[in-house]
């Protein structure tokens, strides 16, 4: 008998008077991660955060395109950097109890990205994040993650990201049933989610074609500790090659969000208002990627290992 995914309750709107900080959420999560048993058909937090008068540090903001590879000085934000804004609310939504997935080895597995208009660095910016659902996976349960940023109470960008819980489908917890294969791997041999509406984005796997190598990246074996400082993000699992292989990995790996961020850099100025990014291997640090791309497309891989596919769009796409 497969289980299905709950129907997330109408969220309850908690307005923060500060961003949360992050080193006592990220001890939190990693302390409540042992005593978690995740499955799919867990509650779903009911819980909407949003954080008003949330303002651009422009010092962490230059720190933060640096790391990533972006030019310094732009009067707009990188397409990514909402999701650092908003990571502090994210992670308290994560490490929380309701939140039914440990923290510990939970994996960032793709992110949809729309920006509805141009996000300017001196704005003032209403934050919120939410859980949309828990589904199945082969590999275990996948949250999705919504993430808003308003302006003057205009939506002016918002992302989805999913999060991977490893553990044995055939084991999801006491009450849980198995669960429904919805894609393949964990960074790895992933598949298209037949459940996720491909009409929000550009596809990133829409041919088969192999894609030119425009560059090679050499990774220091601190890329991690260096966008976790700027990020917020310091996941064992890019840390230290210790730490990782206490979760699982050989090495240290990069973020996922770096990744896609250094793609997007590589990418240049164009119109990338809306991004589609799935990242189907870990790049193990230190290491050498190759960035690939044309038309719309991207890739990093390494040989004919592909780390992260994805594809940008127009602006004016995001109505269609």
């Amino acid at each position: 008998m497969r289980t299905q995914p709950p129907v997330r309750p109408e969220p309850r709107t908690r307005t923060l008077d500060a961003p949360p900080s992050l080193v006592p959420l990220l001890a939190r999560g990693a302390l409540l991660s042992p005593f978690k048993r995740p499955r799919p058909d867990a509650p779903v937090p009911a819980t909407r955060l949003v954080l008003p008068g949330a303002r651009i540090d422009l010092a962490h903001l230059a720190a933060y395109e640096r790391v990533c590879g972006f030019p310094t000085g732009a009067d707009a934000l990188p397409v990514t950097y909402p999701h650092v804004l908003a990571f502090p609310l994210a992670m308290r939504i994560l490490a929380g109890r309701a939140f039914p997935l440990p923290l510990l080895g939970l994996v960032h597995t793709s992110i949809e990205i729309t920006g509805h208009r141009e996000c300017p660095a001196d704005a003032e910016y209403e934050l919120a994040v939410l859980v949309e659902r828990l589904a199945p996976h082969r590999r275990g349960t996948e949250a999705t993650v919504l993430t808003e940023a308003r302006v003057q109470g205009a939506l002016a960008w918002e992302s989805r990201s999913t999060y991977l819980a490893r553990h044995s489908p055939r084991d999801p917890g006491k009450d849980g049933g198995p669960g429904r294969e919805q894609g393949r791997g964990h960074h790895g041999d992933r598949r298209p989610n037949r459940t996720r509406d491909h009409r929000r984005g550009p596809d990133p796997r829409r041919d088969a074609e192999p894609l030119p190598a425009l560059a090679e990246w050499h990774l220091a074996p601190d890329v991690g500790r260096r966008y976790g400082a700027v990020s917020g993000d310091r996941n064992p699992i890019h840390l230290h090659p210790l730490t990782a292989r206490l979760l699982g990995f050989p090495r240290a790996i990069a973020h996922g969000m770096w990744t896609v961020a250094r793609c997007l850099a590589e990418y240049g100025p164009g119109e990338t208002a809306r991004v589609r990014a799935e990242f189907r291997a870990p790049v193990l640090l230190p290491g050498t990627v190759t960035y690939a791309a044309r038309g719309p497309r991207f890739e990093l891989r390494s040989g004919e290992r592909v780390h992260v596919t994805g594809a940008v769009g127009p602006t004016h796409a995001r109505d269609e």
